[in-house]
């Protein structure tokens, strides 16, 4: 199986030094850059001042901060940081995967890295597609993950409490985690929520870490009428998305992708797509009910099929079980055809 190799030495800061667990600081960060230093940079202007090293415990997954390892429970940053208070942070979900040949690939790593980089446009935080993408291949090395939910950060840290982001510092992690964080593909019972989705006039549907307040929102309120998930709907009649995850049908035998300008442009979506040959057109409420099947799909999701939505029971999804299996098997190398869509770690 060929595999992409983007991958290069480990980020420049640590790993030699330090045999592969560079470790920084547990101290609190100053809170605004000097004047000497000028504008930040997305380079990776830690909010601290002062870095001591600090032994990271073996059961404690390391972090990619600003160019160096650290513990994953080591506070690095201060209660003035701008994204605590305002959510001016941008992440993305992306899943590696242990392979066929014995090895974990990252799926679909650049076009994860492309999207990021347009949400940190939004703010103007330089982002760095390449190195964050070396830094997310280290960490998986690092923590000795090949099945793992990895999540990068970058975000505006210190330097001013008000609305003006140019004078922030800005800063990028990369953590990876050893398991799954939303559906993991258990069948489903769905909802619709009372809460609009952010309309795309309003909040660009990129991963901005503010604008998720909405899908908590109608997460938590679906789980109090005791669903599990939450699917948004506009004012017309027409599904959106779910809180996480992009909405399929199907009936006949034809999958339909629901596409909506409110939704995120899915990744999962896309390869969906291109696995199940779907056509993507807008999908009202009322045919969402009348269908087949129904499944919801993300990268932490993957392929998840609906068991109820709303008063609506679906039965048997063979369907999006075949599909599942097929996207199980291109994520793991295991399709020729689609090993462009991964990189090896």
């Amino acid at each position: 199986m060929q595999l992409n190799t983007e991958i290069a030495n480990q980020p420049a800061a640590t790993e030699a030094a330090h045999g592969g667990f560079a470790a920084s600081a547990v101290r609190e960060r100053a809170y605004a850059p000097s004047q000497s230093e000028g504008k930040p940079t997305g380079s990776g202007r830690s909010e601290s001042r002062a870095r001591g090293e600090v032994q990271n415990p073996t059961d404690q997954p390391v972090i990619w901060f600003d160019g160096n390892f650290i513990a994953g429970n080591a506070p690095e940053a201060p209660l003035t940081t701008h994204a605590m208070h305002y959510g001016t942070a941008v992440f993305e979900g992306i899943r590696s995967y242990a392979t066929a040949d014995g090895g974990a690939a990252v799926f679909r790593l650049p076009e994860h890295m492309e999207r990021m980089r347009k949400g940190a446009d939004m703010f103007g935080i330089e982002f760095d597609a390449e190195r964050a993408t070396q830094a997310t291949l280290a960490t998986l090395r690092a923590n000795g993950h090949r099945d793992a939910y990895i999540r990068p950060l970058t975000w505006m840290g210190t330097g001013s409490i008000g609305l003006d982001v140019d004078p922030l510092t800005q800063h990028l992690m990369i953590a990876t985690m050893a398991k799954v964080v939303h559906l993991g593909g258990a069948r489903t019972r769905l909802t619709v929520s009372p809460w609009k989705r952010n309309p795309a006039t309003s909040m660009p549907p990129v991963k901005l870490s503010g604008a998720y307040v909405n899908s908590i929102l109608a997460k938590r309120e679906a789980k109090q009428r005791g669903f599990d998930e939450a699917l948004f709907t506009d004012d017309k009649g027409y599904v959106v998305e779910c809180t996480g995850a992009n909405v399929f049908m199907v009936k006949n035998g034809v999958v339909t992708s629901v596409d909506h300008r409110d939704a995120l442009p899915g990744i999962t979506r896309d390869t969906m797509i291109e696995l199940s040959g779907a056509e993507s057109r807008e999908v009202t409420l009322h045919e969402l009910l009348d269908a087949d099947e129904v499944f919801v799909c993300g990268t932490a999701a993957e392929a998840t099929a609906i068991a109820v939505l709303d008063r609506r029971e679906f039965g048997d999804n063979p369907v999006t079980r075949e599909l599942a299996a097929l996207y199980g098997r291109v994520v793991r190398g295991q399709e020729a055809r689609y090993a462009s869509w991964l990189t090896a770690v």
